[in-house]
């Protein structure tokens, strides 16, 4: 039975992502991802200036005159959202955990595609695929899908977007639009993130900690990792020994984005030190301006 604490943060977060969803993404969602592709309709005859390419030669043969295949623009989306739920899903030092921004970012998407009359799946992931929830288009199966962001314990600690992004290849028939939230803090995806971004639309949702980028000045801390269980000291008092630190978590974000560009994958960076709402109307708009 889900406690009634985790269904009074269902309620909260509906309340909260659904104006949002209302008053700003809604008409940004359906300008970006609208109808990607196309579905066949109806044959016709041919009429001279037509495409040759469209031509139905069984149907032409049948009728002795040729006749054209005829396809319109689908107008529903399937769309997959990917929620890592590793143990880093717990970190926050400012204002909220990364996984409850996760579940919020959720809300807002999948509101977001319902209102578009689009389908919503969703596959939680840790070091493995942890669950999987098909494709489906009504409010009911939305605030599922928050409940298992916000509820589903992991029993594995570590983090693999190689098999999220491989599960995701299995399961979906179709061209899709795929957002992937994680802090992507993994090695290894890359081939197979090229894969799923050929074959469907993929935007990936960072989520990042402050302290993540600048380690404050504590004195010397006990650092668990959270992916590992991991335990190791780390002097934050001496400057040097922070400078370093800092530097080599900029190297590895520096190479993220870099890849990220080299491979065309678009990336929104959200923080759990400020809110989500600008970043992601940044993302839409800047992706409606390119089409």
């Amino acid at each position: 039975m889900i406690p009634k604490r985790i269904l009074q943060k269902v309620k909260h977060i509906e309340i909260r992502t659904k104006g949002l969803v209302n008053n700003l993404f809604g008409g940004e969602y359906h300008s970006v991802f609208k109808g990607q592709g196309m579905t066949f309709s109806e044959v016709r005859e041919y009429h001279p200036g037509d495409d040759i390419r469209m031509i139905d030669w069984n149907v032409t043969a049948r009728n002795n005159a040729p006749f054209i295949k005829v396809f319109e623009e689908e107008r529903e989306l399937t769309v997959y959202i990917l929620v890592d739920i590793s143990s880093s899903g717990g970190f926050a030092t400012i204002n909220q955990l990364k996984s409850d921004i996760c579940a919020e970012l959720a809300s807002v998407l999948g509101f977001s595609a319902i209102k578009n009359q689009d389908k919503v799946g969703l596959i939680l992931f840790s070091s493995k695929v942890e669950k999987y929830i098909p494709p489906k288009k009504n409010k009911s199966h939305i605030l599922r899908l928050i409940r298992e962001v916000l509820y589903y314990k992991s029993s594995n600690k570590g983090t693999s977007i190689k098999s999220a992004l491989d599960f995701l290849m299995n399961v979906s028939t179709r061209k899709s639009v795929v957002f992937l939230i994680s802090d992507f803090i993994d090695n290894d995806y890359w081939k197979s993130l090229k894969l799923v971004n050929k074959k469907h639309d993929l935007i990936g949702i960072r989520i990042s900690d402050p302290a993540e980028k600048r380690i404050p000045n504590l004195g010397l801390l006990k650092i668990v990792d959270p992916e590992t269980n991991e335990e190791f000291w780390v002097d934050t008092s001496s400057k040097k020994e922070r400078d370093n630190s800092e530097n080599s978590i900029n190297d590895k974000w520096n190479q993220f984005n870099n890849k990220s560009k080299k491979n065309k994958f678009d990336v929104v960076n959200v923080s759990t030190s400020s809110d989500y709402v600008e970043p992601l109307m940044s993302f839409f708009q800047k992706r409606e301006r390119r089409l």
